[in-house]
């Protein structure tokens, strides 16, 4: 038996990894900023993003201030093959203590971050009660659907 046309002894090369940076925002400000509140719709932006380009979720995070240096950050988050999206800049500055930081942190130890850079959906009050009813009654079995 010969070698079969079109093989190579490497591997495949390994997919992209997306790590889903939501903001974790108060329900209370949901008459405000709805979008920054509804972290299901963020996480549904970024896994769009996602499987427009063929990459994978491999994590969301919901996240509101934390570190650029956080271990939730970098866990098992490998260099040249993983990226962190977020839907927006302003999701990313509610999420992180510092964008600039973690962005200089992402370039040193050589993982992309983007952001979906799309407009964000406009809530009317039946959505914003949707996202309500979600957030505030998770411990009823509620889950939103």
């Amino acid at each position: 038996m010969g070698q079969l046309r079109g093989t190579s002894d490497t591997p495949a090369p390994a997919p992209v990894r997306v790590i889903a940076i939501a903001s974790l925002t108060p329900l209370e400000e949901l008459d405000a900023d709805p979008f920054l509140v509804d972290s299901r719709s963020q996480h549904a932006m970024c896994a769009r993003w996602a499987a427009e380009r063929g990459y994978v979720i491999a994590r969301e995070l919901l996240v509101g201030g934390l570190r650029f240096d956080h271990g939730a950050l970098w866990d098992g988050v490998r260099p040249g093959v993983d990226v962190f999206v977020a839907p927006s800049l302003r999701v990313l500055r509610r999420a992180l203590s510092s964008v600039e930081a973690f962005t200089a942190e992402c370039a040193r130890r050589g993982v992309r971050v983007e952001t979906v850079g799309r407009a964000e959906p406009s809530y009317d009050a039946q959505m914003k009660a949707r996202v309500h009813r979600r957030l505030s009654m998770p411990t009823a079995g509620y889950d939103g659907r």
